[in-house]
This record gives structure tokens, sequence and C-alpha cells, in this order.
């Protein structure tokens, strides 16, 4: 593919947005980055500012670019600010998502569609009910796309990412614990990263991945049809800290304290993306390798 296939991403200054921007572009894809500031910039890659939850200014926005592909990642990710702001996020996740689809329904209807879930989305058919607005939020928005993909025969594909890990500015675990590693190797921090249980397991993919797998979604995903992305392979918090343990010299960051209770968890079933042709391209030690490297270049 080259640049006569268009990609519209939206979110596009946050973590996976702005790799998902590198990655495109290298495939040879006509990129558009979708912002809400214009102080996001990205070489080769065509910056539009939108405000997703002002309607008019969606209908415009897919008016003019009528993409062959349409990535949505932007919205509020936050279960913190969902507590404070609940109607914010409902506005950041679901309505800027109606006003997305509808739009393409009327302006692009041939425009592919992957939008992006959360791992922290619940199963209302299995009667669950949400922990937090942020989890409300992101369970009505895939429910609307599935309906406006039947209602409207629209080619929608739903991705269901595990948590994301890499270089980049992300706000998880991995992330913050590289970041505060950085800042004792340059003495500027001597507190011990606070971690609460080390028996913690959960399936850490790295962004570049994650987006890999976007791309494969794009070419070969079915409508209307959830894809988990993940490595499929739970690790522990513990396991985390003694990788990253072996890329510092730094020791002793982290507070020592006893693991409280363990966690029955399953591995997530990723045997329909492999079977369209995915796999996994980076290992923990080099995401986590990758990660402080990252904040090493930072503000050097």
């Amino acid at each position: 593919m080259s640049d006569e296939v268009s990609i519209l991403i939206t979110g596009a200054a946050g973590f996976t947005g702005q790799e998902a921007c590198r990655h495109f572009r290298k495939k040879g894809w006509n990129v558009k980055a979708v912002v809400r500031e214009t102080s996001f910039v990205s070489e080769g890659i065509h910056i539009i500012q939108c405000d997703l939850t002002d309607r008019k200014a969606v209908e415009r926005l897919m008016k003019m670019e009528k993409p062959t592909f349409l990535l949505h990642l932007a919205g509020v990710n936050s279960v913190q600010l969902s507590w404070k702001d609940p109607v914010t996020t409902m506005e950041a996740n679901l309505l800027s998502t109606v006003y997305l689809l509808d739009s393409v329904r009327t302006s692009s209807p041939s425009t592919k569609i992957v939008l992006v879930g959360s791992a922290l989305q619940y199963d209302p058919e299995l009667k669950e009910k949400p922990h937090h607005p942020y989890a409300l939020s992101k369970t009505m928005q895939i429910q609307v796309a599935r309906h406006w993909a039947d209602l409207f025969n629209l080619e929608i594909v739903l991705a269901k990412p595990t948590n994301l890990i890499g270089p980049g500015p992300s706000s998880g675990i991995c992330a913050l614990l590289a970041k505060h590693v950085v800042e004792m190797e340059r003495n500027k921090k001597t507190a011990k990263f606070t971690i609460t249980n080390f028996a913690l397991k959960r399936d850490f993919l790295d962004v570049r991945d994650a987006v890999g797998a976007y791309e494969t979604l794009f070419l070969f995903g079915e409508r209307n049809r959830t894809y988990d992305i993940a490595t499929g392979r739970l690790v522990t918090i513990r396991a985390i800290v003694d990788e990253m343990q072996s890329l510092t010299s730094v020791t002793n960051f982290v507070n020592d304290k006893k693991s409280v209770g363990m966690e029955v968890m399953k591995p997530i079933d990723v045997s329909e993306l492999r079977k369209l042709g995915w796999l996994p391209n980076y290992s923990l030690h080099q995401s986590l390798n990758d990660t402080l490297e990252y904040y090493r270049c930072q503000n050097q």
C-alpha cells in the first residue's frame, strides 16, 4: 500500500497515537493525525486540529477527508478523572464516537474503522457491572459501535488491547517505574517507588506490536468482530521489577513490601488475532529497555 491509501488517526498525540503515526508513515500510507491541540508535530504527517466532541467539526472533518481507514484512539483514558468528571469522560469516549461513526455513515461509508476499546471494559451480556465511570464509557462506546455497524452496514472492527508498554509518553506502571529509575540514575530522586502488590499479574504488550495488530485488523479483520490484542502471557509486577533491575545500576528502587493475596486470572486468548497472521515482535526485556532509553533521552 502507498500514499493513495489514507488513514485518519484520532488521538494522534497520545502514547499509541504517536506510534501509529510513525508506523503507518513507514508503511507508505498517507497519514492524517487528528489532535485537539496544534502543538503536536510529527515529521511527514499532516496534522488536523479537531475537537471530536464538536459534532459539526467532526462532520466537516469526514466530509473533507473521506479516508480509506480510520483508527479511533481518542478519548479520556483515566479512571481517576472519570470519577472527578464523569460527564466529560462520557463526552470524550461515547459522544465523540457517535459523531465519528455517524459522519462516516453520511460522508464516507466505505471507510474501514478500527475502534480501540479498553481492557477495563466489561461484558453486559454476563450481567457485569462497571467499577467506575471510565469502564462504563468504554463499554457503551463498544456497544454503540457494534449496533452502528449492524444498523448502517459500516465496516467496523473492534480491538480490545491489554496493558501497553514501550517507548513513548505513557502513564502506565512500566513507564512510571522507568521514569523513576532514570531520575534515581541522575540522582534527582532518592525515595523508592511504591508498589502495593508484587503478585499482581497482567499481560503487557509492546505498543509497537499493538499498532502492528491494528494494521492486521485493517487488512484482514472481520466486520463487527472483537479481537483481543495481547501477548497471551501473564507477568507478575515482581517480574517487571526484576527485569528492569537487570537494565540499570540503581538498586533498591522500589519499596519491598510483601505481596498480598493472589489474583485468579486466565491468560488472554489471542488465537483469533494470530489466525490473521499477527505475532508480537518485542520481548518484555526489549520493551522495558526501550522504555528506559526513552526516558534517559528526555531532558538531558
